[in-house]
């Protein structure tokens, strides 16, 4: 399960936010389409494109996960609680046992908001990308895809210990909806995969 991090909000908005635009080439642009859910689908990236955007996202999301880890590790310590692993973050985050400070809580407000970088739309659009730079944007492998994000999604509850937050549950909602989107412009002829 990822989670993500606070810490240098728009620095590392602007570098993912460059990183995806770049990683776009003149020749992908002219050879995509966007569908109504403003999700671009696109035929021409090659395998070369592909890893380069997702060594982009992994390293992104890194950078996240251990910024919020940072953040969350600084808050626990102040109050005197100590984890073991990464789990206990989870598991302490879900309990409520703790105490958040206002200047804690403003950061994961702004980053869980609706133009946010944790928010439902950036999120559920980094996880589809992903997706499809792994697969190649072919049929079977997008389906792969598709089921290796509900296991994790299965997984990251079962670390939480309980449901996950709304935000979570939205966010898989978004994905859930690329991926339609997806097959159904394979379908429908708009896109080559």
């Amino acid at each position: 399960m990822s989670v993500n991090g606070v810490t240098g909000y728009s620095a590392d908005y602007s570098n993912y936010d460059s990183t995806a635009k770049s990683a776009k080439s003149e020749e992908q642009a002219k050879n995509s389409q966007k569908n109504s859910s403003g999700v671009t689908y696109s035929s021409k990236m090659t395998d070369s494109e592909r890893a380069e955007v997702v060594a982009k996202l992994k390293s992104d999301s890194q950078r996240q996960v251990d910024s919020f880890k940072s953040m969350v590790q600084d808050m626990f310590q102040k109050q005197g609680l100590a984890m073991k692993n990464s789990d206990d973050i989870w598991s302490m985050l879900a309990s409520g046992n703790y105490t958040v400070d206002q200047a804690t809580a403003d950061k994961a407000k702004s980053l869980i908001s609706e133009d946010g970088y944790w928010g439902v739309d950036q999120t559920s659009d980094r996880i589809f990308e992903m997706a499809k730079a792994l697969s190649g944007g072919d049929e079977e492998g997008m389906n792969k895809m598709f089921a290796a994000f509900e296991k994790g999604y299965k997984q990251a509850t079962k670390s939480w210990g309980r449901e996950l937050p709304d935000i979570s549950k939205q966010t898989y909602d978004a994905v859930q909806q690329k991926f339609k989107d997806y097959q159904n412009s394979l379908k429908s002829g708009e896109t080559e995969a």
